[in-house]
């Protein structure tokens, strides 16, 4: 089949195709792809030989553009290529060729009726659109000629009637010129009747636009005698406008802006611009100063002063508002003044701001009682708000930073105040502590203990620390419009918040508490000794979670953007530890001080060389044994317990053993023989060397092993001295015997190492049977029955 009888283009190959490649090339047997591999096979033997393109015998490695046999060029001849076809393809690649052509011919037949087909409608729609168009195109032609005819008909027409109105029109326009200036004419004539009636009828407005209006020609004409009288009779009339405005301004009855009117229409008269600024100012001073004399009557003491809110909002929409309403009218009436009249008005601005000022910090002042800073921050929102206007309009005089400092100071204030509130708080809440472990146990009803005291004070505090970083808060809320300052960005948060309010309280506290250890006789000699403990623990409290948390707590709510060098957590605990540890020590020193009292006096008002046999244990020691009892279970209530020695399986018996034990019998043999007395004082200081150095005011450690151990040994330690002074017969150092015997009988299970004890205790008695004349002493086992039985 002849490709070329089709009407169509030639189709384009659905593959690619190598060079001088025809329909026969198409890899469809075994048979095409044979010369294929010989080709291949052929170029790479040319390629190992080094021959050139022109000495092989294969084709060309490019398509020739002028290839007749090439269906897709531009130079294809299907005769050529059917030749072609006929000479290098066997008879079953012709009718390959053939079919594979056909099936070709037939594809784009039907894609072109596919494309037929789905836009046959817009053929149509474009055959009509343009037959359309043909018909309204000569309909148009035929309209624009019949418009061009008429136009120059028309054109005709307007030249004859230029032409024949042409001496009429020069006649009319110098008939108008002449109403013109006759109608200014009798204006001018008219003129000083219209000028008394508008005064008379107090329309100086309209007045002034008059005279404003002819003045220009008056002066032009005035050597014409007619214009000249006008002039004069007008002249006459304006003064008298003029006197009348002046009479009115200085009687100030009527508001700013008629005011103003008043100043403008002067001034359009041609009045001095400096004698009306000056008063101007004057009057305007009076109307301010009337309203600050209002609100000065609102802070005297008859009246009830309204609360701060109210003030300032009546300052201000008196004082500012009417300060507002002079400055904008000054500027516009007297721009022509220059710098000169800006610094007249800024300068006048600054002494009535000051006195404003003053008044608003008198009344802010009187605010300072209260807990609740909500109204105040308002009030002051308000207040620096309203002073935005006259800020913008009066650069020059400060306003606005004089407002902001008021600002800054009352936050100053308040965060004194909150602190001052804080401590007020801490010590109410030491007063309660005071007067619940003053107060009589009722019978059947047992009062709170340390425990609860602790809790209900360490809550009270950080309920009112929450509540003042609440209140302070409301000076950084995004909606006051000074919380943007830079004041209130940085240094309120970091200086004054953090460092001012929280670490000033904690500081204050630990100060505080540690003015209770002051030397007895001063404060410190009545401060209860559950209280000194108390605030022991609060501190400790403080030291390992609340001042962390509550920094935390100042950090999170205040977003410091402050470079300041502030207090660190470390810091502030390690003086609240310090603080704890200072306390506890004295809390140790005043009940060892109140159990060494006791031991001090029964030693010295007893008569040791007379006393008889001893038949039980002295109601003392029993005493010390008792309140020693008691101070344990009150520090257990706050303290944990604490480490010890190992202990002896029975140490009241090991402990008497101590002073029946052959190491005592060989230190009270010597004085048994008054022939030898320098050999026991030599043998008992032989003894102290050896014996382990026992500190008595040792640190004390947090916990109640600690704690009673430090009593313990200031209890001991006094008795020992007492025993020192005092001279014992026989049965005084039996009975010094027999109280020792009984204290180490309970005293041992309070202290850390029992040794100590033991040691104490045997310097005690040791220290007897030095000063005993006939040291004889009691059977251990009769030491035993007196003590148990007591």
């Amino acid at each position: 089949m002849d490709p070329g009888s089709s009407s169509f283009p030639p189709p384009s190959q659905p593959h690619a195709r190598g060079p001088g490649s025809g329909p026969g090339d198409s890899p469809e047997g075994p048979e095409a792809e044979a010369p294929e591999r010989r080709r291949k096979a052929h170029g790479m033997l040319k390629l190992y030989y080094g021959l050139s393109e022109g000495e092989g015998a294969g084709r060309p490695s490019g398509p020739d553009p002028l290839d007749p046999t090439d269906l897709n060029g531009a130079h294809f001849d299907p005769e050529v290529y059917l030749d072609k076809l006929r000479r290098e393809c066997p008879l079953a690649q012709l009718m390959d060729s053939e079919t594979d052509m056909v099936r070709q011919i037939r594809a784009l037949d039907s894609d072109m009726q596919t494309l037929v087909y789905e836009n046959y409608n817009k053929f149509i729609s474009a055959t009509d659109t343009i037959r359309k168009m043909k018909n309204d195109f000569r309909k148009m032609e035929d309209e624009m000629d019949r418009l061009a005819t008429n136009m120059a008909v028309i054109t005709d027409f307007s030249a004859r009637i230029s032409a024949t109105l042409q001496d009429r029109h020069e006649r009319i326009t110098k008939l108008a010129g002449v109403h013109a200036l006759l109608r200014k004419l009798q204006f001018l004539f008219e003129l000083p009747s219209r000028l008394t009636k508008c005064v008379e009828l107090g329309a100086y407005g309209q007045a002034v636009r008059y005279q404003g209006r002819a003045q220009a020609v008056l002066q032009q004409y005035q050597h014409l005698p007619s214009f000249r009288a006008i002039q004069d009779d007008c002249q006459v009339i304006t003064a008298r406008l003029a006197q009348q405005l002046r009479q009115r301004f200085r009687e100030g009855g009527s508001g700013a802006p008629e005011q103003a009117e008043c100043v403008e229409l002067l001034l359009a008269l041609g009045e001095p611009a400096e004698e009306l600024c000056e008063e101007f100012l004057v009057h305007a001073r009076g109307r301010l100063e009337e309203e600050l004399r209002s609100l000065e009557a609102e802070l005297g003491p008859s009246p009830p002063a309204p609360d701060v809110l109210e003030f300032t909002d009546h300052g201000g929409s008196g004082f500012v508002g009417g300060l507002c309403h002079v400055a904008a009218a000054y500027q516009e009436l007297f721009a022509a003044q220059g710098p000169a009249g800006a610094e007249k008005l800024a300068a006048f601005a600054q002494e009535l701001g000051s006195r404003y000022f003053a008044l608003v910090e008198r009344r802010l002042a009187q605010e300072q009682g209260g807990g609740d800073n909500s109204l105040l921050v308002r009030a002051l929102d308000r207040f620096h708000r309203r002073l935005r206007a006259p800020g913008a309009l009066l650069a020059a005089a400060g306003l606005a930073d004089a407002a902001t400092e008021i600002v800054e100071r009352v936050a100053r204030e308040r965060l004194g105040h909150h602190l001052q509130g804080l401590q007020a708080a801490f010590l109410g809440c030491l007063t309660d502590v005071r007067q619940a472990l003053a107060a009589p146990r009722v019978a059947g009803k047992e009062g709170p203990g340390l425990a609860e005291l602790l809790a209900n004070v360490a809550s009270s505090i950080l309920s009112h620390i929450k509540a003042s970083l609440a209140a302070v808060h409301l000076f950084t809320a995004k909606e006051v419009s000074f919380s943007n300052k830079p004041y209130f960005r940085g240094e309120f948060c970091s200086q004054g918040v953090r460092e001012g309010l929280i670490v000033g309280f904690v500081r204050s506290m630990c100060q505080t508490a540690q003015s209770f250890c002051d030397s007895p006789g001063e404060k410190g000699g009545a401060t209860p000794p559950a209280l000194l403990l108390l605030l022991s623990r609060l501190c400790l409290d403080y030291e390992t979670a609340t001042i962390s948390y509550i920094l935390t707590l100042t950090d999170e709510q205040f977003l410091v953007q402050d470079q300041s060098p502030v207090t660190p957590v470390s810091t502030l605990c390690a003086e609240a530890r310090e603080t704890a540890r200072r306390l506890l020590t004295h809390y140790v020193k005043v009940q060892g001080l109140v159990i060494s009292q006791m031991l001090r006096k029964s030693v010295e008002t007893r008569d040791w060389l007379s006393t008889l046999e001893p038949r039980n244990v002295r109601a003392v020691m029993k005493r010390v044994v008792e309140d020693t009892t008691a101070i344990d279970v009150q520090v257990g209530l706050l303290y944990e317990e604490g480490v010890r020695k190992a202990q002896s399986s029975d140490s009241s018996k090991r402990t008497f053993s101590v002073y029946s034990s052959s190491r005592q019998q060989g230190r009270y043999a010597p004085s048994y023989t008054p022939s030898a007395p320098m050999d026991t004082n030599l043998l008992s200081n032989i003894q102290k060397l050896f014996s382990e150095r026992i500190d008595v005011f040792s640190p004390v450690e947090f916990n109640k092993v600690s704690v009673l151990t430090g009593i313990i040994k200031i209890s001991l330690k006094t008795l020992l001295e007492c025993v020192r002074l005092r001279t014992f017969g026989r049965f005084g150092l039996q009975q010094v015997q027999v109280d020792c015997h009984f204290l180490q009988l309970y005293l041992w299970r309070f202290v850390a190492d029992e040794e100590l004890v033991h040691l104490l205790l045997d310097e005690v008695v040791a220290s007897a049977a030095l000063r005993c004349p006939d040291p004889v002493p009691m059977e251990p086992s009769v030491v035993e029955v007196i003590c148990e039985r007591g």
